[in-house]
């Protein structure tokens, strides 16, 4: 369970960076009129990627963990929502990043259905920046800067 706790967290700043990549992307190539070419569509595509394996290793992960016993243990999913660090781990990292995930293969899939530049990097730019906030958001910085 460590070793599978290490690649959630390790491959999280992969996700991160190429979502930071990607989103600025199309937000620079949305304002600047850029054209779309095959490196824009394979660094949204790898987005995409490192996103659906990071969500994969998460549920793995979830099931692991043995959140189901630890919410009995506190009596609960009142109780768990009324503690901070339990509602944040069990309930809102994973609904949250399972939310990003679905805006990401949203806009990725709404950006091929376009035909031209524009609307494409438009669909990208929206999708991706708003999965991209709430990734930062919901990104346990205490455990990774400790």
């Amino acid at each position: 369970m460590d070793t599978l706790q290490f690649i959630h967290s390790g491959w999280a700043y992969l996700v991160l960076i190429i979502l930071v990549l990607a989103t600025l992307n199309a937000l620079y190539k949305f304002f600047a009129d850029k054209e779309f070419d095959a490196k824009d569509f394979r660094i949204s595509l790898f987005a995409l990627i490192t996103m659906h394996i990071q969500l994969l290793i998460g549920i793995i992960l979830y099931f692991t963990k043995d959140y189901f016993s630890t919410i009995s243990e506190v009596g609960g999913m009142g109780e768990v929502m009324k503690n901070d660090t339990l509602r944040k781990l069990i309930v809102e990292h994973p609904l949250t990043m399972i939310i990003a995930v679905a805006l990401i293969t949203i806009g990725y899939s709404k950006h091929k259905k376009k035909l031209t530049s524009k609307p494409k990097f438009k669909m990208l730019a929206i999708f991706y920046t708003i999965a991209l906030v709430l990734v930062l958001y919901m990104i346990p910085w205490q455990q990774w800067f400790s």
